[in-house]
């Protein structure tokens, strides 16, 4: 019952004026984003995030209208996947199997509304996961003590290869990378660690500043490079005709779908990519030899929605009990948090409840809202990706400088941003991977904060890292996550390329 207040308060929030609208905006400019092939939801949030700054919104408005722009995004992924056989995103390439195929059979509309309906359903069976297992998940977390913290932050680095997907060596670079540029600033001590002697730099480096510049910019970068000139040309969306009895023969497949999905979220590095491959690959041996799968099955649509969908909302569990990112895009919004001084963590239930239950009666808001919208105006949506990108490209260069200036008022953050863009860029072409560096810039000041205190606490006896059964556990879990994505990983990816190829050939 004290859930159920909780959420009907979080309704009164998500239902203020101002949050509807924003939300609205946020859903709207997420499946936009969503559509334009390798921008994907990290990047849009990260190129939005100076908008929130810019118009100057609350905590709960900007933190309404980015989750709104992250579920926008994966539901706008499918209709590149569909139509171009191009997923926006990595999540989104099991969509392509059965989707692209359909399309090309002359049923692009009734593939995209199928999409839209199964991501409609993932999203809203991870959301009630939400709602039901955060409050648990949070009241645990309380029992944690500075050890068991900096167990935690480690199990979150251990399991980036899940999130990243890449080369082990590399992932270690990048979080080190992270970690290394979280030290600069002046510490708790009163001691200056790589200030440079530039004044700017003593209060350490800005989140908003190095996210928008390694993810937004250096993908403007990167967007130009491969993409700068014409549109794509898209296959034709017929006229919509869609019976009940079609919603209704993919309506299991999606309810599997999103609980698969939105387990694959709940768990640290598993991500919306593994949520989609398991919906589709446990999709197709329910179905077995009755199917179609390959060749345009509506069903091999259906699943892979739900899952990458539910696992995105499931992603938001860890993030919002723990204040440990689940994704690369739940990362950019912790920093969010951050950087509107909300702390992320338990505590965020008791001391910003308006807060969280506002985003999560929000999710269950926009997830209608989204369906409402990308059913009738999936047309406009299409028309996006015909749009050439030097169209698009200085609205949203103007965006990030804009949002930027207005945060701090001085050219050093736009020189540091557009540094951190070329330093990204850079990376990209070297595949490194840009969400570790900033999962350790993050997590690094909290993570050492946990260290110094439970040393403080122990008087420099270093057991006190493992001397609680949890911290054990912690650190256990954390040794299987770091070896695990390592073996399942290249076979999940063996796997999808082979799916892949298979549909290819059979195009």
């Amino acid at each position: 019952m004290e859930t159920l207040g909780f959420l009907i308060d979080g309704f009164a929030v998500a239902l203020a004026p101002e949050n509807l609208i924003f939300g609205l905006l946020g859903a709207i400019l997420g499946t936009l984003i969503g559509a334009l092939p390798g921008l994907g939801p990290a990047n849009g949030v990260a190129i939005l995030i100076p908008l929130a700054f810019t118009l100057g919104l609350r905590p709960e408005t900007a933190l309404i209208m980015l989750t709104a722009v992250y579920a926008g995004a994966m539901y706008g992924g499918r209709i590149s996947s569909i139509l171009l056989n191009i997923p926006g995103d990595e999540p989104a390439m099991m969509t392509c199997l059965d989707g692209y195929p359909m399309a090309r059979n002359g049923k692009a509309a009734e593939a995209l509304a199928i999409s839209a309906i199964a991501s409609f359903v993932g999203s809203l069976i991870a959301t009630i996961g939400l709602i039901l297992l955060a409050p648990i998940l949070a009241d645990f977390a309380l029992t944690f003590g500075p050890a068991e913290y900096f167990a935690l932050f480690l199990l979150a680095f251990a399991t980036l290869g899940g999130i990243t997907g890449k080369n082990p060596i590399k992932t270690v670079v990048a979080a080190s990378l992270g970690l290394m540029i979280a030290t600069m600033g002046i510490d708790n001590t009163g001691v200056q660690r790589y200030t440079f002697g530039v004044l700017e730099l003593y209060e350490g480096v800005d989140f908003i500043i190095a996210i928008v510049g390694l993810f937004a910019i250096s993908e403007l970068l990167t967007f130009i490079e491969n993409r700068a000139g014409k549109g794509h040309e898209t296959i034709k969306v017929n006229k919509l005709s869609l019976k009940w009895s079609d919603i209704r023969a993919v309506l299991p497949s999606s309810i599997r779908g999103g609980i698969l999905g939105f387990i694959a979220g709940v768990l640290p590095g598993a991500g919306a990519s593994l949520g989609s491959f398991i919906g589709y690959t446990m999709e197709k041996k329910v179905i077995g030899s009755k199917g179609s799968f390959g060749e345009g099955d509506p069903r091999g649509v259906a699943a892979p929605e739900a899952g990458n969908n539910g696992a995105s909302s499931g992603a938001l569990v860890p993030m919002l009990t723990l204040g440990v990112p689940g994704s690369g895009t739940t990362a950019v919004l912790l920093a969010l948090l951050i950087s509107l001084n909300v702390t992320p963590g338990p505590l965020m239930f008791t001391q910003n409840a308006d807060i969280v239950w506002g985003v999560i009666a929000a999710l269950l808001i926009g997830n209608f809202l989204l369906l409402i919208l990308n059913i009738p105006l999936v047309g406009i949506f299409v028309k996006l990706l015909s749009v050439p990108p030097m169209y698009l490209l200085p609205i949203v260069t103007m965006i990030a400088f804009v949002g930027i200036y207005s945060i701090s008022n001085t050219t050093f953050d736009l020189y540091f941003m557009t540094a951190f863009g070329v330093a990204g860029y850079i990376l990209r072409k070297l595949e490194i991977p840009l969400v570790p560096i900033i999962l350790g810039l993050l997590l690094g000041p909290e993570m050492e904060k946990n260290l110094r205190h439970a040393l403080d606490i122990s008087d420099g006896d270093w057991t006190i890292l493992w001397n609680s059964g949890l911290a054990i556990g912690l650190w256990i879990f954390a040794a299987v996550g770091l070896i695990l994505p390592y073996i399942v990983g290249p076979v999940l990816r063996r796997r999808m390329r082979a799916a892949n190829i298979e549909s290819a050939g059979s195009d």
